[in-house]
């Protein structure tokens, strides 16, 4: 894992009404490393997701990607900055009415131009990556299982090449045996295709098995981001209940245990 940043915010405020979310929060994403991002309810890990990618404005701050400050960007130029990115929505959010093929060409076709042909051609490979059999082309995600449409909608967040990978819950809903296969996914396509990723999650197996980083978000700013046993030894009363509950002993007993094998 590389030390150059990648993605810099500084000075973070998200306030919806009277109600301030992030006040004052720094946060850095490093290129070729899988950061988990967790926190309490509320502590703002979508916000924080939606003010990266562009969907959402902070009230104050600064968000610079690759070097440039994507908030006072060109439309056009922002545009192009945010086509490195993927992102794995937490329900899937494909379309009903598209099949999975053609839920990942559209990107294709709309941003990078491509004909429809070409774009369902490029989608399949896509599939193959994301480990869905190649027959899940042509269904619609009403007939897909849980797991299916979690790899479907990476496969569309494949789509694009992208440099970073944003996945929001990508675990939620999923069975053990199925979250774990979906973490070594992560795990390998980000070590093949070098890719960063920004994972929020609340799945400790998650954190043990594949995350270089966490980043704890509390008292509404990043309150440590480190190697999971720095996070772990926080001093903070929520950090040890987290990770020093009976499920975070779990998760790190089954961890020792793979790493042993």
């Amino acid at each position: 894992m590389s030390q150059e940043t990648i993605i810099e915010v500084r000075d973070l405020c998200n306030q919806f009404g009277t109600q301030v979310v992030h006040q004052h929060l720094d946060f850095d994403l490093y290129r070729g490393e899988i950061l988990g991002v967790v926190g309490g309810s509320g502590t703002g890990k979508s916000v924080l997701l939606r003010s990266i990618v562009g969907l959402r404005q902070p009230n104050a701050g600064t968000v610079r990607v690759f070097g440039e400050e994507l908030l006072s960007l060109p439309a056009e130029r922002r545009s192009q900055l945010e086509r490195r990115f993927g992102v794995l929505y937490q329900r899937g959010a494909l379309f009903s009415s598209l099949t999975v093929s053609e839920n990942i060409a559209l990107p294709l076709i709309e941003h990078a131009g491509l004909s429809r042909a070409a774009a369902e051609r490029l989608a399949r490979v896509k599939i193959a990556l994301a480990g869905l059999p190649q027959d899940a082309a042509d269904k619609y995600p009403s007939s897909l299982s849980g797991g299916m449409v979690k790899r479907a909608a990476l496969a569309r967040a494949l789509a694009l090449d992208p440099d970073i990978l944003f996945l929001d819950e990508p675990t939620a809903g999923l069975d053990p045996i199925g979250a774990a296969a979906f973490d070594q996914l992560i795990r390998t396509l980000s070590d093949s295709l070098g890719l960063s990723v920004f994972l929020v999650t609340h799945d400790l197996d998650t954190l043990y098995s594949i995350c270089d980083r966490v980043a704890v978000l509390a008292q509404k700013k990043v309150l440590v981001a480190d190697r999971l046993d720095v996070v772990a030894a926080t001093d903070d009363a929520w950090i040890q209940q987290y990770f020093h509950g009976p499920r975070g002993r779990a998760a790190a007993q089954a961890a020792t245990a793979a790493g042993s094998q």
